[in-house]
């Protein structure tokens, strides 16, 4: 009996190690699906839009010095026409932004993408109006001043479906380009030549197409951006979150503030420097942003995974509650490896069936069918194994517990750690309990000869 013991143990060891081998690859074919959801982003966004970020409204006017300057020496000393380019830029004092953004999901196969249409209404200030122009700065120097115009930059220009402009109640002709050299996509407009000291303000109105996620850069004085969006799961980035946020289960509506007090967003934008990443440091001179990303909370790939993760465990799990039912049932029918490994297959099935009916069925119910399926199988063999329906009875008992601890461990990703503690003393506990009463040393001992 002991070798057989030993020996039965040691099979169970492999089969576990087996096993371990198989959620690999199965954790392996969930970061291949989730590859693909992503290349199916990228897919949708090369062929339509992809996140957006607005940077403006700038205001810009390009002026040129020129002067006569004396080039050689004695009789070839000649007079020679000279200029330079002066370019300023103004952001605005005032930046008052409102975006209505209405999801409109695309999809490739199975995969879906979060895009959407967002509506943005702009009023821009410059209460101080346009500056005087640049004073010369040679003796004979004189300048010349084009008419100022204004820009607004967008990180995917192929998503503007309209864009209208207006200066002081009058429309203006909108062309595609920002003309800076940094900050190409976007567009701009020419503004009739203001008076110096008047006040400007700007008024522009636009629809534009992205997906995944939407920024403004807080290129002004003072900014103050509304956005509501019809999406329950936004997940708010950048550099500075929302001073007022309502959540609810039709949309959401964020409201942001901010001064040049606290944003270093004008002048880095006045060095041209790169929007800042989702991970970005803006004391290394990156443009903040105020952003939002509209996330699915309930990834199938990422539940997938993180259910795999908890795979060995459920596996030792399964095998600890086999051993004991196979211990304390009345018959004491002896559990062959072959059937642990049965077992423990129809467990790793649990996660690749989950796997799939996640692409096609809400996350909750793909875990629902998946879970009553193999326990099914499950509890099933495991009566026949047993030689009574009780064994298999606890054995379903015992499995459904444990899948309804996964699924509310999955649920609860911020208190996992603690749940999953909790539940591991609890189940030894009750091992520790129901073992208390076995005599390790009998099972190993060897039977007497019967006479």
């Amino acid at each position: 009996m002991k070798k057989i013991l030993s020996s039965t143990l040691a099979w169970v060891l492999a089969v576990f190690c087996a096993l371990a081998l198989l959620l690999s690859s199965i954790e392996g074919l969930v970061s291949e699906r989730s590859a693909r959801q992503a290349e199916a982003v990228r897919s949708v966004q090369q062929a339509s839009a992809a996140n957006q970020h607005l940077i403006g409204p700038m205001l810009e006017r390009q002026c040129t010095e020129r002067w006569e300057a004396l080039r050689g020496e004695g009789r070839e000393r000649t007079s020679v026409a000279e200029s330079r380019l002066i370019v300023q830029r103004w952001p605005a004092e005032q930046l008052v932004a409102s975006t209505q953004l209405a999801m409109e999901p695309r999809y490739r196969g199975l995969y879906k993408v979060n895009a959407y249409l967002s509506r943005w209404t702009l009023q821009a200030r410059w209460p101080q109006g346009l500056p005087a122009a640049p004073a010369a700065l040679h003796a004979d120097g004189q300048v010349q001043c084009e008419a100022p115009r204004v820009w607004i930059a967008l990180h995917d220009v192929r998503g503007v479906r309209r864009a209208t402009l207006q200066a002081g109640g009058q429309a203006l002709t909108v062309s595609g380009g920002t003309g800076h050299p940094a900050y190409t996509q976007g567009l701009q407009a020419t503004l009739a030549a203001p008076k110096p000291g008047e006040a400007l303000q700007l008024d522009a109105e636009l629809e534009l197409v992205g997906s995944s996620d939407l920024a403004l850069v807080p290129a002004a004085a003072d900014v103050q951006w509304t956005l509501n969006a019809d999406w329950p799961h936004p997940s708010f980035g950048g550099q500075f979150l929302p001073v007022q946020r309502t959540v609810r289960d039709s949309g959401f509506e964020a409201t942001w503030r901010v001064s040049q007090l606290a944003s270093g967003a004008t002048a880095a934008l006045l060095k041209d420097a790169p929007v800042c990443g989702a991970d970005g440091d803006a004391s290394r001179g990156c443009l903040e942003t105020l952003a939002v990303s509209l996330i699915d909370p309930v990834n199938p790939y990422v539940m997938s995974d993180r259910a795999v993760r908890y795979g060995l465990l459920f596996v030792a799990l399964a095998f600890t509650g086999l051993g004991l039912c196979e211990l304390l049932s009345r018959q004491r029918r002896p559990v062959h490896p072959v059937q642990y490994a049965l077992v423990g297959l129809a467990l790793a099935t649990f996660f690749l069936l989950l796997l799939s009916l996640s692409e096609h069925l809400p996350f909750g119910w793909a875990y629902a069918a998946s879970g009553l399926a193999c326990l099914g199988v499950m509890s099933g063999y495991v009566s026949t194994v047993l030689g009574g329906w009780r064994g298999g009875l606890v054995f379903g008992g015992a499995g459904a517990f444990t899948l309804g601890l996964l699924y509310w461990l999955l649920m609860r990703e911020q208190t996992a750690l603690a749940i999953g503690s909790v539940a591991a003393l609890a189940v030894l506990a009750a091992v520790m309990w129901l073992t208390r009463r076995i005599d390790w040393f009998a099972l190993a001992r060897p039977e007497a000869p019967s006479a």
